[in-house]
C-alpha cells in the first residue's frame, strides 16, 4: 500500500475554493523531475488569501497551497540535482497553476530550483520566503537605479510591519540607508526601530486624497501596499528617485497623474518575484546573505505547525501579523 502523508488542499465546494487537509500519496503529485521532502514553507499574505477562501488566487482545483519551499531532494530525474541537495523554491505559479508547498512531498521542475544558501538554514530560508526574497528584490531595483544613497536621503518603506516591510527595514538599515517606516499600527514602532527604522509615518497620512505633486521627501520607497499609498508615495519622491513596486494590498488601482514621472522624472520600478529570471534571484539571495542580521530575522519570525495555517491565513488577510510565519511541515 502506498505511504499516505498530509496536504492542505483547496478543492471546489458549491463553485467556490474550499481549503482542507487530505490525505495523498506520492502517485497524486504532478510529473515533474524532481521530488522534494519539504521540510518548512511560509506564510505569505497570498496564501492567507488562498487558505482563507477570501481570495481567489488558485486558477485551477483542486490545488495544493503555499508557494514557498526549503526541502531535500530525494528523486530526480535531472542530472542539475541530485539525492541529498537542499533546494529552496519560490513562486513559479505555485499554489496558483502548479502544486505548492503545504504537503510533506512535492514534485517540482528543475529549473524552479535553487540551492539552499550556506549562510542560511532551511528555517531561516523560510524566515525571509517570497517576502523577503521580495524585498530583496525591490532594494537591489532602487540601487541598480541610483537613486538612494547610504546616509544621504530618507528611503520609505510602505506596509513596514509585514513581511515585505520587515525584511526591508532591516536590508536597508543594515546597508546604511535612514529608514522611514509607514505603518498603521504604533504598537508596532519599537518592532520597526528595532529593526532599524529611524522613524515612522501613519499609513492614513499616505492613504489621504493624492495631490498630483507634493513635497519632495523620499530618494526612494519600497511600496507593497498599491492604490493610493503607491500615488502618495511617488508624488512625494524627490527629482530622479524611484519607488520599488512589489504588492496591491491596499488595492490595485492607481490613482496618481504622469506628473511626478514627467516634471521629476520619478520611475516606478515594477518587481515581479513569481517569475524573475535565475540571475536576479540569485543576485537578491545574494543581498540577502551578506546583509540581513540574522539576530533580526530571528526577532521577526514566528513559527507554527502545517495544522495552525487556516487560523494563520485568517490572521495575515485581517492585518493581525507582523514580520514572517514560518511553517513547519516535516
Amino acid at each position: 500500500m502506498s505511504e499516505t502523508f498530509t496536504a492542505l488542499m483547496l478543492e471546489d465546494v458549491d463553485g467556490k475554493p474550499r481549503a482542507g487537509f487530505r490525505e495523498i500519496t506520492k502517485a497524486d503529485l504532478p510529473d515533474h523531475d524532481v521530488l522534494i521532502e519539504v521540510a518548512y514553507s511560509s506564510l505569505n499574505y497570498k496564501d492567507g488569501l488562498s487558505v482563507s477562501g477570501k481570495g481567489r488566487i488558485a486558477r485551477r482545483l483542486p490545488m495544493i497551497a503555499g508557494i514557498d519551499i526549503a526541502g531535500t531532494v530525494v528523486e530526480s530525474r535531472s542530472p542539475a540535482w541530485k539525492v541529498g541537495d537542499k533546494v529552496v523554491a519560490n513562486g513559479w505559479g505555485m499554489s496558483e497553476t502548479e502544486w505548492g508547498a503545504y504537503t510533506r512531498f512535492q514534485r517540482l521542475k528543475p529549473e524552479w530550483l535553487i540551492r539552499l544558501p550556506d549562510a542560511f538554514s532551511m528555517q531561516q530560508a523560510m524566515a525571509i520566503g517570497t517576502a523577503g526574497y521580495t524585498a530583496a528584490l525591490c532594494v537591489d531595483a532602487l540601487e541598480a537605479w541610483g537613486s538612494i544613497q547610504p546616509g544621504k536621503g530618507e528611503v520609505l518603506v510602505t506596509g513596514a510591519a509585514g513581511g515585505v516591510g520587515s525584511t526591508a527595514v532591516s536590508l536597508l538599515s543594515s546597508k546604511g540607508y535612514t529608514v522611514v517606516a509607514s505603518t498603521g499600527r504604533t504598537e508596532t514602532h519599537d518592532y520597526l526601530r528595532s529593526l532599524g527604522a529611524t522613524s515612522f509615518l501613519d499609513r492614513a497620512e499616505l492613504a489621504a486624497e493624492v495631490k498630483p505633486l507634493q513635497k519632495e521627501r523620499w530618494s526612494g520607497a519600497v511600496d507593497s501596499v498599491g492604490s493610493t499609498t503607491l500615488a502618495n508615495a511617488l508624488a512625494q519622491t524627490v527629482y530622479g528617485g524611484a519607488v520599488a513596486a512589489c504588492g496591491l494590498a491596499g488595492g490595485h488601482n492607481l490613482p496618481g497623474t504622469v506628473m511626478p514621472h514627467i516634471l521629476r522624472s520619478v520611475a516606478l520600478i515594477g518587481v515581479d518575484s513569481v517569475f524573475a529570471p535565475l540571475a536576479r534571484r540569485q543576485k537578491a539571495w545574494q543581498t540577502l546573505a551578506e546583509h540581513l542580521d540574522r539576530a533580526k530575522l530571528s526577532t521577526m519570525t514566528e513559527v507554527h505547525k502545517m495544522s495552525e495555517l487556516p487560523e494563520l491565513a485568517n490572521r495575515i488577510v485581517a492585518g493581525q501579523v507582523r514580520g514572517r510565519i514560518v511553517i513547519e511541515i516535516a
